[in-house]
């Protein structure tokens, strides 16, 4: 058996993991990444549909979440997004912006992967993929790592060891909870985690209603009782997604309402109120076709809705339709009322909710406060943020923290 030293490890060659990388490298510290994928940096590839949504123009503590809704704040501060835009910009790396403040690579994902790499590469940094960690130890100064590459097992000692593993979301790229047992290993609470930034499911008579409306998008307000996003909605065959669904999705528990504004901008109750007196004779659904110009939905939408919200006054003129049945009728396509099944899972989530609990671990360094020199850094803590680049911030951000004293 092989046994090599290193100051310090990381387990994960993903954002956060490849970001500490380089920091601690740059400090003239022996670094090792070990990752079981047989690539780095296999889910920045794939993130922003392959264009890498990088970070946002404006990044605040609000858009993260967690139990302890402070812990991100001291990291954020100490790594700014306009640090990382600074370093793309330094590397030659084309970008633009979209809807929101979110910035995305012109040409490929790959450019901030290479990136990455370089960096690391220029700090000196090994990384050693397709390698198992079989067991750690704690050591009065220090781990001694128990690992398995190409078949052969090695020891590997560190003074410093991160975990950068990531969360469970998309198995398929090689998610595991491995970084939570490791958490577990030296007494860290874990909060229970589920899928984030991830579509509903609907198998309800709601759910069937829309089916028929897969592909359509528009823009909303989705909400429930603790926020409100104004956002695309899309319809899919097995429910709702859009950036407006993957956002509640972050605030949503499984059997809670989620609510859906159709008509953003207009009150709808107040709309057909006054509609019944300069239009008495006609329908509802032709007075919302016809006299919303900037509210106008997609006939078919507007049809579903109409079996859905007023199937039983759809033929009767306004002029015969009561004043609180019409009130009622607005509320509802102002906030129509959802019960997701449940969401897609793991499988297509953008991020994991839940993590390793930040109470048992310091804001100011990521230190462990429960083993010395073991750090957690990005999504597998308990720090989610929001669609919109705001995960990839807090990896670059957790990165440098931990980077700058592992």
């Amino acid at each position: 058996m092989t046994t090599q030293s290193a100051d310090v490890v990381i387990i994960g060659a993903g954002a956060s993991g490849l970001f500490c990388a380089m920091t601690a490298g740059q400090r003239g510290r022996r670094v090792l990444v070990l990752d079981h994928a047989n690539k780095p940096g296999k889910k920045i590839l794939m993130s922003g549909g392959g264009r890498c949504n990088f970070t946002n123009y404006t990044v605040e503590p609000d858009n993260y979440l967690g139990e302890n809704a402070h812990f991100c704040k001291s990291a954020l501060s100490r790594y700014l997004n306009w640090d990382f835009i600074g370093m793309v910009m330094t590397h030659g790396i084309a970008y633009h912006e979209r809807d929101h403040g979110q910035l995305f690579c012109d040409n490929s994902a790959n450019d901030i992967l290479q990136m990455l790499l370089t960096e690391c590469q220029q700090a000196g940094v090994t990384i050693q993929v397709k390698t198992s960690i079989e067991q750690i130890q704690a050591l009065d100064e220090g781990f001694l790592l128990t690992v398995k590459h190409a078949d052969k097992v090695q020891q590997i000692r560190c003074q410093s060891l991160v975990v950068a593993t990531g969360g469970l979301s998309i198995p398929t790229m090689g998610a595991t909870g491995f970084g939570y047992q490791v958490a577990e290993q030296f007494g860290h609470d874990i909060v229970p985690t589920s899928a984030g930034l991830v579509p509903f499911t609907l198998t309800d008579k709601m759910g069937e209603a829309f089916k028929a409306l897969s592909g359509i998008s528009l823009e909303v307000v989705a909400f429930n009782e603790r926020i409100s996003f104004k956002l695309p909605l899309l319809f899919t065959h097995r429910g709702l997604s859009g950036p407006s669904m993957l956002q509640l999705s972050n605030y949503w528990q499984v059997g809670e309402p989620i609510f859906i504004n159709f008509f953003p901008t207009v009150a709808i109750d107040e709309f057909l109120l006054a509609q019944k007196k300069a239009h008495p004779k006609s329908l509802i659904r032709t007075v919302l076709a016809d006299f919303l110009p900037s509210e106008a939905l997609p006939k078919k939408l507007l049809l579903t809705l109409q079996s859905l919200v007023f199937a039983e006054v759809a033929e009767t003129e306004l002029a015969n339709i009561k004043d609180d049945t019409l009130a009622h009728i607005g509320e509802r396509l102002n906030g129509l009322r959802i019960i997701p099944s449940g969401t897609e899972g793991y499988r297509t989530a953008e991020v994991t909710r839940g993590g390793v609990a930040t109470d048992q671990v310091s804001s100011k360094t990521l230190e462990s406060q429960l083993q010395p020199n073991l750090y957690f850094i990005g999504e597998v803590l308990d720090v989610t943020g929001w669609l919109g680049g705001y995960n990839f911030q807090w990896a670059w951000a957790s990165g440098f923290v931990a980077g700058s004293i592992a």
